[in-house]
This record gives structure tokens, C-alpha cells and sequence, in this order.
């Protein structure tokens, strides 16, 4: 067997990170070493899930693993953010990491940017769950004691009524016709509170609904 590379995983916070980190591991892709999250510095939240930092840090320590936080101002040009994840891929490089693990499922042109942003860093992208049929995948995601809230709703796409919920089976079952059942096409967005890749479980509460740009954020709360 060919020694696997030292990877970080791009941690989103939501199941399709969580379930690409298990993945990873379960088909040994990579040695995971290490998450690396964007945040945004004005909100002081996960970029896109809205997702609190201190509830990101309670899933850090429940990992085991350390953490690489990329700051981005908002709104954020995409200069910058390239400037930024360079920044980020350039550290890793310095202590032999060459490989990133993503959790994308089929989007093709997010796929061919990760390559492009990964080539021109003298780096590597794995996608341990591109292609899998995710209606299927989804399930499984939920069968494998996977925990998670649905954080953020696009409100052009699902009702505000969404947001806070469970990821779960009930929940899959009242997503509409046309949904994708994992949200690739940023229907939704998650939060992971437990699962076999925590320590342990974290506890959490849901509080506000906010609804901001169309879209609807549930403030998940650590307790």
C-alpha cells in the first residue's frame, strides 16, 4: 500500500466536510493533519454558514486536530481571498503538506477552480465523495451517526421554515421536488454537532432566525 499524503481538510463546519474528513480516512486517501476554515472577520463567523466562531473552536477541539483560520474581510473580493488561501497553502507547503481534502459533490466549475487554485500553489486537491449520487449519500451521512443543524437557507430556493432544522430523514423527506438532498446548489448550508469523527458531542441550542440578502440564518449556540 502507497503512503498516504499528509492532507488538511477544508473544514466547512457542515456534513459534507465532516463526511469527506471520514471518507478520507475510511478509504485511506489521506492522512488528515489539520483543518483549515475562512472566516468572516466582520461577522466573526464561518464564511457562508454564518456559523458562530466559538461554536467552529468547540468542533475544532472535538476533531482533535489543529486549525488554520483565513480571515476575510466582507465583502470580499476575490483577490483577496486568493491572496489569502495562497498565504494559507504556502504555510502548509512549508511543513510538507501538499494535499487539500474538499467535500464538493458535482459541481464541476467549483471543482475546476479548487484545481486551478491547488496547481498554481504547488498543491493537490482529493474529493473523497465527488460523483456519488447524493440522494444516497445523504443518507448515509445520517446513518453514519453524523449530527448536524441546517444553519443557512438560500430563501430563493427553500422557505425560511428550514432553517434550525435537523439534517435528518424527516428533513430530507420535506425538502421539494427540485432540492438536492445535500445542498450542493447552495439550497443549505450545515452545522456538525456530532458524529464519529467528535470526541464527543456538542451540545447546542437553536436560537434567532435572522433573514439577510435572501437568505435565512439560524444561530446555532453552543452550550
Amino acid at each position: 500500500m502507497p503512503e498516504r499524503p499528509k492532507a488538511f481538510l477544508s473544514w466547512s463546519s457542515g456534513k459534507d466536510a465532516a463526511f469527506a474528513l471520514l471518507e478520507a480516512r475510511r478509504l485511506g486517501l489521506a492522512d488528515i493533519v489539520g483543518v483549515l476554515t475562512a472566516i468572516n472577520e466582520a461577522a466573526d463567523r464561518v464564511q457562508m454558514h454564518g456559523v458562530r466562531h466559538a461554536l467552529l473552536d468547540r468542533q475544532i477541539d472535538a476533531l482533535g486536530l489543529p486549525a488554520i483560520k483565513v480571515m476575510l474581510p466582507s465583502p470580499c473580493p476575490n483577490a483577496i481571498y486568493e491572496a489569502r488561501m495562497e498565504e494559507a497553502f504556502g504555510g502548509l507547503g512549508a511543513e510538507d503538506v501538499r494535499h487539500i481534502v474538499y467535500g464538493d459533490l458535482f459541481l464541476e466549475d467549483i471543482r475546476a477552480y479548487r484545481l486551478k487554485q491547488m496547481e498554481r500553489a504547488g498543491m493537490q486537491a482529493i474529493f473523497p465523495l465527488w460523483g456519488r449520487d447524493t440522494g444516497e449519500l445523504a443518507r448515509e451521512m445520517i446513518a453514519s451517526g453524523l449530527e448536524a443543524r441546517v444553519a443557512c437557507i438560500d430563501t430563493k430556493k427553500l422557505d425560511p421554515s428550514f432553517a434550525g432544522r435537523a439534517f435528518d430523514v424527516s428533513f430530507l423527506r420535506d425538502l421539494p421536488a427540485g432540492i438536492d438532498p445535500c445542498g450542493e446548489n447552495g439550497e443549505f448550508h450545515t452545522v456538525v454537532t456530532a458524529g464519529p469523527i467528535f470526541a464527543a458531542p456538542i451540545a447546542t441550542s437553536v436560537g434567532e432566525i435572522v433573514e439577510r440578502d435572501s437568505f435565512a440564518y439560524a444561530d446555532v449556540i453552543p452550550q
